[in-house]
């Protein structure tokens, strides 16, 4: 069974300063084009959730975009709820790692998926 990578795009985009407060469609953009290569050399199917400003950047073959409706915490925790795979959430949020933790989801930081 192949693991679900779910990606909180706002953290993971915040935790680099490189100007992303600018264009935040466009830094969503670039992660998700990151994250292509990283389900290639993982073997994982991503999903990247994006919300407010980022909401309805594309999906690419290797990463699927999801525009949370509200709140991406929200979103990513019902993704969770529903999958039958495997999850592992990238995000260094506490409050999200705690709701996804007890949903039995493994969690890992952003420099995971995007190197400082």
């Amino acid at each position: 069974m192949t693991t679900l990578l779910i990606v909180d795009g706002a953290n993971v985009v915040g935790s680099v300063p490189d100007g992303w407060w600018r264009d935040r469609r466009g830094a969503a953009e670039r992660l998700r084009d990151r994250l292509v290569s990283h389900a290639e050399r993982e073997g994982v199917d991503i999903v990247l959730v994006v919300e407010g400003a980022a909401r309805g950047v594309e999906s690419v073959p290797g990463v699927r975009v999801e525009s949370a409706p509200g709140s991406g915490d929200d979103h990513i925790v019902d993704l969770v709820a529903a999958a039958s795979a495997p999850c592992v959430v990238v995000t260094a949020d506490r409050e999200l790692r705690c709701r996804v933790g007890e949903l039995g989801a493994e969690c890992v930081g952003p420099r995971t998926v995007r190197p400082g």
